[in-house]
């Protein structure tokens, strides 16, 4: 990479999460939002418990707006070189960041949230079909954090009325300005601690099940099947 590359490339990763940050606060601040279920955050922020909030990748930038508050959060972020851009932009939203090392990946976040939330007490939040996909398809992440961290996985999902769909791979969603928006939060699932193989994949269709049932009814809520 010549100097000039790098030069562009250290400015951007300076400025450009920053500036996507404050646009998006903007943003979600127009946006007309009705709560359902926000009783179960609401229950276990009286218990000072740490949760881990389990959404779908589409919807992962009005989560971590409205996550912002009470709580001290922590995300998974990728390793990979574009996982820089997109753990400035979460820490501008106030998270703290963990991230898997080139040769363990995965594991090695893995081992650092359970870390945060088991001795710091922070809550954790998951994208629940990764950072890849498939979309819609729960991986074992948050039920995986869950059975060695003692935390509940808390599902989460929204829809809007009007918004603009990118063309990502999950079809990253915006709420335009004004949008109203139907956020859900779902009844928290208990992971049991030491899960075998197949313990991991009852407790991953759960979750699953649950987030997709919050999916499909949010976006009924205007009339769509779905983003």
């Amino acid at each position: 990479m010549s100097v000039r590359k790098k030069l562009l490339y250290r400015l951007s990763l300076a400025v450009g999460p920053v500036i996507f940050g404050l646009l998006t606060r903007l943003l979600f601040a127009t946006c007309r939002i009705t709560w359902v279920g926000r009783e179960h955050l609401q229950r276990l922020d009286r218990e000072k418990r740490p949760l881990i909030a389990a959404f779908w990748h589409y919807g992962v930038f009005l989560i971590l707006h409205l996550s912002r508050g009470k709580r001290k959060w922590v995300a998974m972020v990728s390793s990979s070189k574009d996982g820089e851009y997109v753990a400035r932009i979460v820490e501008s939203f106030g998270f703290e960041t963990v991230r898997g090392s080139r040769n363990r990946g995965g594991i090695g976040a893995l081992k650092g949230l359970v870390k945060a939330v088991k001795e710091r007490g922070l809550s954790a939040a998951i994208v629940a079909d990764g950072s890849q996909g498939p979309p819609l398809l729960a991986q074992p992440g948050a039920v995986l954090l869950a059975s060695h961290s003692g935390a509940a996985v808390v599902p989460v999902g929204w829809a809007a009325d009007r918004y603009w769909s990118f063309r990502s791979w999950d079809r990253t969603v915006l709420p335009k300005p004004f949008a109203r928006v139907l956020v859900e939060v779902g009844e928290p699932l208990v992971v049991p601690g030491g899960l075998d193989s197949a313990g991991l994949e009852q407790y991953r269709q759960e979750l699953g099940r649950r987030l997709q049932a919050i999916y499909l009814r949010t976006w009924a809520g205007f009339g769509r099947e779905g983003h």
